[in-house]
């Protein structure tokens, strides 16, 4: 009889605490979410482990934060986005251990060049697409490094369908599946019957109306995963879980402005204020975990992947690069232990520049470096656009500009805040604790300095 337990991560894309009905007071419409948060355990301070996509799903796979990684820009045709070829994956453990694994979904460590497709980071089986995002209703998808077909279907259908196929065939073995939504990341498009109980309401514009719509498809999705595993007898052992990789896109003009309610936090995807990091973090096992409980414990992306091998029973190989995550089982158990507290974050296109947008949490205290706009050079879209419709004329990655020709310039004001009495950020403490702002700064230096220099020695690393 089988006795490890499966694993179901479901990653969304671009989705905050605000987009679940939970914790909006019933604006968006995700009954199954809210359920599977009363049923299981909530996480209150879950973190991201970057502002942007890619990064956070590094750390994730890796238990490593992302610099390390060498994941450190969402650009994948100039290579910023690759998981380093040294770096293990939890698939790769989880296989090395008997587990059948696959990745269903948005893959983005690693689109351009076969060495780092997802069939070689460790997952059995592959089915989505492997750059930041894709069309919904005409994607292009790949099932193990072959084109298919959507057959006309909507893409978080598509990729539930499939999740549902994978847990179906390995029902009688362990297994871990990664389901990653491309769900509700850019172009913003659902069906109309999702979309239309908002636009109906007269609450929201075009844009927060028909992203909504994506949400409640996805939730609707979701129940239809649940419903299958409840169907096979593998609700009991099956670990489920739920987050996002980044805080929501507020991008958007006019009608298709996307800013809504996110539960008052400032910031948004793209920066590391609070809005930007914390997430959303739901999960259920009955044989292993009690439930209908919310835990305030800080936890962090990286910790899922020594959390996780803790409760599969699985040993961290002892060549392990080392990891940044800690094992919150005790935690989740509400046995003696502690979690770490102390977190670091940083992001900017390129170059990473410890004078833009970073951060450190140090139990209650946070301290921000403010994102400094030339630091972001975008790009115009044109070349990205190209990659999602015509992947196979990517052979190998762009140039980029050598570090000589950015000028980042001085660095902004530092702040400093205290969550536990203020959530959202409000009160700046910076002038008042001052001592704790240098010894915090001086922290944050030093974690940049060793990450930096760990991204550096990967043979692979794009930028150096």
């Amino acid at each position: 009889m089988k006795t490890k337990p499966n694993i179901i991560f479901m990653l969304a894309d671009d989705m905050g605490y605000g987009d679940m009905s939970k914790f909006n007071g019933g604006l968006s419409q995700t009954p199954v979410l809210d359920s599977l948060a009363d049923e299981g355990i909530c996480l209150t301070q879950h973190y991201a482990a970057s502002p942007v996509c890619n990064p956070s799903r590094a750390s994730l796979l890796t238990g490593r934060y992302p610099h390390r990684t060498g994941s450190i820009d969402t650009f994948d045709h100039l290579g910023g986005e690759r998981l380093s070829l040294r770096e293990r994956t939890i698939a790769d453990i989880l296989k090395n251990s008997g587990y059948s694994t696959g990745l269903v979904g948005k893959f983005h460590n690693g689109t351009i060049g076969d060495e780092y497709h997802p069939n070689r980071r460790g997952f059995d089986e592959f089915f989505g697409f492997r750059g930041g995002w894709q069309y919904y209703f005409e994607p292009r998808i790949e099932c193990n490094g072959t084109r298919v077909g959507n057959d006309g279907k909507y893409l978080t259908d598509l990729l539930t369908d499939k999740a549902i196929d994978f847990v179906t065939r390995h029902k009688s073995e362990p297994f871990f599946l990664h389901l990653a939504y491309n769900c509700p990341h850019f172009p913003i498009e659902a069906p109309e019957e999702d979309i239309s109980p908002f636009t109906g309401s007269g609450k929201f514009n075009k844009g927060v109306s028909t992203l909504y719509g994506m949400i409640r498809n996805m939730d609707r999705n979701i129940g239809r995963l649940l419903e299958e595993l409840k169907r096979l007898g593998l609700s009991d052992n099956t670990i489920v879980m739920f987050t996002s990789d980044n805080g929501p896109d507020f991008g958007g003009h006019g009608d298709h402005d996307l800013r809504r309610f996110n539960c008052n936090f400032n910031g948004s995807k793209g920066n590391t204020y609070e809005g930007g990091i914390r997430l959303p973090m739901i999960m259920r096992w009955p044989d292993g975990l009690p439930g209908k409980k919310n835990i305030d414990s800080m936890m962090h992306l990286t910790d899922w992947l020594p959390t996780l091998l803790a409760m599969a029973g699985v040993e961290l190989p002892k060549d392990n690069l080392p990891l940044d995550g800690w094992n919150n089982l005790p935690v989740l158990r509400e046995e003696k232990g502690k979690t770490n507290t102390r977190r670091f974050w940083q992001w900017n296109r390129y170059y990473p520049y410890i004078g833009s947008n970073a951060a450190m949490r140090d139990g209650d205290w946070k301290l921000v470096r403010p994102y400094a706009p030339q630091t972001y050079r975008d790009n115009d879209g044109t070349l990205d656009q190209q990659l999602r419709q015509n992947p196979e004329l990517f052979k190998e990655i762009l140039p980029v500009q050598p570090r000589s020709w950015f000028s980042y310039g001085p660095p902004l004001p530092a702040e400093l805040y205290n969550l536990k009495d203020d959530p959202e950020e409000k009160n700046n403490l910076a002038e008042k604790e001052q001592d704790k702002l240098r010894q915090m700064l001086c922290d944050l230096e030093k974690w940049f300095e060793e990450v930096e220099a760990d991204r550096r020695q990967c043979a692979d690393a794009v930028l150096k």
